[in-house]
């Protein structure tokens, strides 16, 4: 499968119903108190830019975005791609396209946020060939969660 990628609005009609078809399997994973969703409304601010994939025919079939903390943090959020076009490499090359960015800004370090249910596999495998570590909560997500897993990637 041939895709582009692009930083793009997240508040075009396609990509609101790429979030919506995110948020919607994350729920069937994982209990809502322990879900961390950015509304697109969100995903839109200036501290954030959103990767979307497209197809060939133009639809959009992944996304991710890098939100930027204070002190050198970036967060990878919203990572999804569409069961039709999982195993082709998009995930990863939208992780490679948020640590660019990152390392282009100056960021020091990268961290993500994801589930901890095996459904995520597939996930943690990607976050895991970028060079990602697991590693303990940060800024406010829940310490002792056993619904949550943390990724981390120092880019100094």
């Amino acid at each position: 499968m041939s895709f582009t990628i692009a930083t793009e609005t997240p508040l075009s009609d396609d990509v609101r119903a790429l979030v919506k078809a995110l948020n919607t399997w994350a729920l069937e994973q994982t209990p809502r108190e322990f879900t961390h969703h950015m509304t697109v409304e969100q995903m839109a601010a200036p501290d954030t830019t959103v990767f979307i994939a497209r197809s060939d025919d133009g639809q959009a079939i992944g996304m991710g975005a890098l939100k930027r903390h204070g002190e050198g943090l970036g967060e990878v959020k919203r990572m999804f791609t569409l069961p039709t076009a999982r195993g082709s490499g998009l995930a990863g090359e939208i992780v490679g396209r948020i640590e660019t960015l990152a390392r282009s800004e100056g960021l020091q370090r990268l961290a993500l946020e994801t589930g901890a249910v095996e459904s995520f596999a597939s996930a943690w495998r990607v976050y895991e060939r970028a060079g990602f570590q697991r590693c303990g909560a940060f800024l406010d997500y829940p310490a002792d969660s056993p619904h949550n897993i943390y990724y981390e990637k120092h880019l100094t």
